[in-house]
């Protein structure tokens, strides 16, 4: 199964390089006077070192991860508190989210994401019924998604946190939680959301450009419509790859979380059912290396990682074609970010090595 894994990631990789070539070749020019820097540096930055990274964990045994979880998460965490630090972190329209180290400059949320899925499949890979008690499953739990949600919320960063919350809450969910425990998570997090959606207006400026697409079309809701035309100009077979005409700085961030408008717009609806396709045969893959996996914690392990990948990628083609609020969610494997594509492709290294060991 680790093969066809394999050649579907550089399938996925492929694609997405062939994509941003297109997406970003006129902010690419007008930024950085290079119509392909964005491929160029998501290859070099990006790319490569995340494949690299990829074969090196591929070659591990995956039970040294157990091991070292709760470093990895301590690690992790220490990263997001040195956003905070004004000589090594880097804010960008109001957020505060990347470090810069010795002239690297990345983003610490992204190795997080993959911390927390290694932590969390460690913490109840081992437990068993336990996890079923208050003390030993939902109290640790909820203390280290508290903490976690504090600094994402501090940045701010609440792509990243309903990202975040969709993996823990799906990692919890396959280690065997009771129902009326899986509900009242639900209700907590709905609940959190819901209040710092009120509470900062341009989070619920973002609700209402959702529910009443047409409120303001040059204020609030001027992505979700150039989103709209950017769809509806592609019909069946779109304009053909490389002839988007939202991509001349109309849509934003057209190399980021709106990429997948432009490839409805070029290729269309085929093109659009192409690309869902290939999350569909991913998620598809990695469900059944969880069932074939050797013990439970490399199960929770893939399931994780399926959770990160599925829940990122469903956000952002809902969000972007109006089936729910826009997030700012980056497209895996398609939209422009060098970290999250590394940290990525380290947690499919991971299962790969689950995979070959099954």
């Amino acid at each position: 199964m680790h093969k066809k894994l394999l050649w579907l990631i550089f399938i996925l990789l492929a694609f997405g390089l062939i994509i941003l070539s297109s997406a970003g070749l006129i902010d690419g020019q007008k930024k950085f006077n290079s119509s392909y820097y964005y491929l160029f540096h998501q290859l070099e930055f990006g790319v490569l070192p995340g494949l690299v990274f990829m074969f090196a964990l591929s070659r591990l045994n995956y039970k040294h991860f157990r091991k070292i979880s709760l470093l990895l998460l301590f690690l992790a965490l220490f990263l997001m508190i040195l956003v905070f630090v004004p000589s090594l972190g880097q804010g960008l329209k109001g957020a505060t989210r990347w470090l810069n180290m010795g002239g690297i400059t990345f983003q610490p949320s992204e190795f997080l994401k993959l911390a927390m899925v290694i932590y969390l499949a460690a913490w109840f890979g081992g437990r068993d019924e336990r996890i079923k008690n208050w003390v030993y499953g939902m109290a640790p739990f909820f203390i280290i998604m508290a903490f976690v949600t504090l600094l994402l919320v501090l940045q701010p960063d609440i792509g990243t946190l309903i990202v975040v919350m969709l993996i823990a809450g799906g990692v919890y969910f396959f280690a065997g939680i009771k129902f009326k425990q899986f509900l009242i998570i639900m209700l907590a997090v709905s609940a959190i959301l819901t209040a710092l959606v009120v509470l900062e207006p341009y989070r619920f400026n973002r609700i209402k450009a959702f529910i009443n697409p047409s409120v303001d079309p040059r204020g609030i809701s001027y992505q979700i419509n150039q989103s709209f035309i950017s769809i509806g100009s592609g019909g069946v077979f779109g304009l053909g790859f490389g002839n988007s005409r939202q991509k001349f700085g109309f849509l934003p961030e057209v190399a980021g979380d709106s990429i997948f408008a432009v490839i409805a717009e070029e290729l269309g609806f085929i093109g659009s059912a192409f690309t869902i396709g290939l999350f569909v045969i991913l998620c598809l893959i990695l469900i059944k290396i969880a069932k074939n996996a050797p013990d439970k914690f490399s199960s929770l392990l893939v399931m994780g990682i399926n959770m990160w990948i599925m829940s990122q990628a469903f956000v952002n083609i809902a969000a972007i074609s109006g089936l729910a609020p826009l997030t700012g969610i980056p497209l895996p494997f398609v939209s422009y970010g060098g970290t999250a594509i590394i940290s990525l492709l380290g947690g499919l290294g991971i299962v790969l090595s689950v995979a070959k060991r099954s």
